[in-house]
């Protein structure tokens, strides 16, 4: 017997009536035979595991620039915690894990250097704009893989794309995960404020603290269980009322105090400032990308998309490198 039927059966039986089947996806963009053993949200969450734009991601920065330090997260482990959350989310209701972890996986895999600072950077200066989470779903459809992409499912791309507050996923799992990235950055973004010395809990305004709790585990702990206490028999992820102001607040509060903060940010007019330099130079200079970025532009690609898509897919020390490469002399060597 196949496994995958095995494992798409008992998904199936056993997952809530509102959960997303493998056995029921709508897809992918290009039709390919199925695995014999993984279903396929499985499948995608393993081929989002082992690419390329995945492993560049422990060498993004998620808020702190450069932190001296060993313990402050990267985009990579926010990208864990996210999946964490998602799957906890997930399998509490009996929706499907293999799916939301895939999205989780996979929302943040076109998001640039410098975190933030680097997605406004390009889209102030690239004509056509820059959103990551479009650039995600862009990343893998034709970046990965030297233009053949990973050939996700249409579930897995719809989650990728609309992870933001203002998107509306189409499946359950993507609900879920858009809540777990809002979830993990707070919990995580403050847990590295309090690291870095930017807040203390007592900073956090008791009527936040009465509702969702005195410490960093204390409010991660709320929000699941709300999630899961709210969304139970419900085709929808909702918060009650209470906790979910209480999160808006918070958000607010972390806006005012870290994300805003001169101390926490000081170094991204300079990292903004590297990406606008860097952007300019390629486009000046298409000759100098890697063969790969120069056959998109022969195939038809507008030159600006391609060069976001370089600049944009760089590490922070790869682009700092390379900005150092064209632009600091080097030592004359007679």
């Amino acid at each position: 017997m196949i496994i995958r039927k095995s494992l798409e059966q008992y998904e199936k039986e056993y997952l809530s009536p509102f959960a997303t089947l493998s056995m029921k996806s709508k897809g992918r963009l290009r039709p390919e035979d199925e695995c014999d053993i993984r279903p396929v949200f499985q499948r995608d969450r393993d081929r989002i595991i082992h690419s390329k734009s995945f492993r560049r991601l422990k060498d993004k920065t998620q808020v702190f620039l450069t932190p001296e330090g060993d313990h402050y997260r990267t985009r990579l482990t926010h990208t864990l915690e996210v999946s964490q959350n998602a799957r906890t989310i997930a399998k509490a209701l009996r929706l499907n894990e293999d799916l939301a972890e895939a999205i989780a996986l996979g929302h943040d895999l076109g998001h640039t250097p410098f975190g933030h600072a680097g997605e406004r950077a390009l889209n102030e200066v690239c004509p056509l704009g820059f959103e990551h989470n479009v650039q995600s779903v862009r990343t893998v459809d034709i970046l990965e893989k030297s233009g053949m992409g990973l050939n996700l499912t249409m579930e897995v791309r719809d989650g990728i794309l609309n992870h933001q507050t203002s998107g509306i996923p189409s499946t359950l799992e993507g609900k879920i995960v858009r809540f777990s990235d809002k979830i993990a950055y707070i919990h995580h973004d403050m847990d590295d404020a309090i690291r870095g010395g930017i807040l203390t809990e007592a900073d956090i305004p008791k009527e936040i603290s009465d509702v969702i709790g005195e410490t960093c585990g204390e409010r991660l702990d709320v929000f699941i269980h709300d999630l899961v206490t709210h969304s139970q028999g419900k085709n929808d992820i909702c918060m009650s009322d209470e906790v979910g102001r209480a999160m808006s607040n918070l958000r607010n509060f972390m806006f005012e105090r870290v994300y805003n903060n001169r101390q926490a940010k000081g170094e991204e007019e300079k990292a903004e400032q590297l990406m606008v330099t860097l952007y300019e130079y390629y486009m000046k200079n298409v000759n100098l990308l890697p063969q790969e970025y120069q056959r998109m532009m022969y195939d038809g690609e507008i030159k600006e998309r391609v060069v976001c898509d370089y600049v944009g897919a760089m590490t922070d020390r790869f682009a700092i490198a390379k900005y150092e490469e064209i632009y600091i002399p080097k030592c004359w060597h007679g």
